[in-house]
């Protein structure tokens, strides 16, 4: 198994021919009857939902991101389930990235990364925020760079007031804060960049601001993209296609809700959810391939 994380990324990318990440955001709320019926404690229900999701697009995605919030909501069983799902998404052949947006510094920020890289069943990436600077950022790189695992940076988000912050002028007012965060990532991750060209440091640039997006895509060669915004928020396949490099790689595009609770749409049936979010997500893949001619 190849020991840089965008190498094992992007194999899976070219194995599959597949640009898609399912976001695995197991609202209990909203998780089938029969995952319920069968299993009446929160934490079992999650796994086996998550389980059976994984087993059904592990075809057809390339990696799932598991939103670690969802998981929290659980309370004491939060991380012992978290980490169950991430042995799920190992045994589908499924990369995980752990999407908890970690910021902070010194011991702290060590402390994480230990969290999230160090166990016996560790992360294979995790989103970190960016906003305490570089010495919120380079732990977990660190850390990172010794387990073989990656790190996705926000740089421009998919939320609807991401500018507020994210597209603020720099004195000059030649670049804005994301572009500079984004060049700070590139930089970063220089040293980390395996054989397929792109870096184990990534960026998290959302579809849903296409014209930022092909111009971070333009500026930050080496850097892989994780792009969230697609489905549920609005985004499609035309609006993603700026993400990839002239060969159609660099980037893997995160749905959630479209796909895992894709039964809840038409004719689905509660039985089906499996099924439903297979096909939900070779849809997906079709759809960004037709768009990018792959």
């Amino acid at each position: 198994m190849a020991t840089n994380f965008a190498d094992r990324l992007f194999g899976a990318v070219e194995e599959k021919n597949s640009r898609v990440c399912v976001g695995l955001d197991p609202r209990v709320s909203q998780l089938p009857p029969p995952i319920l019926e069968q299993y009446p404690n929160a934490a079992e229900a999650v796994v086996a939902f998550c389980r059976d999701i994984c087993a059904a697009v592990a075809e057809h995605a390339a990696v799932v991101k598991l939103q670690s919030a969802y998981f929290e909501t659980l309370g004491r069983s939060a991380f012992s389930t978290l980490w169950a799902v991430v042995a799920e998404a190992h045994r589908a052949g499924l990369p995980a990235i752990v999407d908890a947006k970690r910021g902070d510094i010194g011991p702290t920020a060590e402390a994480y990364a230990q969290a999230f890289f160090g166990g016996e069943i560790a992360a294979d990436a995790l989103t970190v925020n960016p906003y305490l600077g570089s010495d919120g950022i380079m732990p977990f790189v660190d850390a990172a760079e010794e387990k073989g695992a990656g790190v996705f940076v926000l740089v421009k988000t998919s939320n609807p007031s991401s500018g507020d912050l994210q597209d603020l002028r720099l004195e000059g007012g030649y670049h804005r804060v994301y572009q500079h965060v984004g060049e700070e990532v590139r930089l970063m991750g220089a040293h980390l960049r395996g054989e397929c060209g792109y870096s184990a440091v990534g960026a998290v640039v959302g579809a849903t601001y296409p014209e930022q997006l092909a111009e971070l895509r333009r500026d930050l060669p080496g850097v892989p993209f994780l792009v969230p915004g697609y489905g549920a928020q609005g985004a499609g396949p035309e609006e993603v296609v700026a993400a990839f490099d002239k060969d159609g790689w660099g980037a893997v595009v995160n749905a959630s809700r479209s796909i895992i609770f894709a039964y809840q749409g038409g004719d689905g049936e509660p039985e089906q959810f499996a099924q439903a979010a297979g096909e939900a997500a070779r849809e997906m893949k079709d759809a960004i391939n037709g768009a990018i001619g792959g």
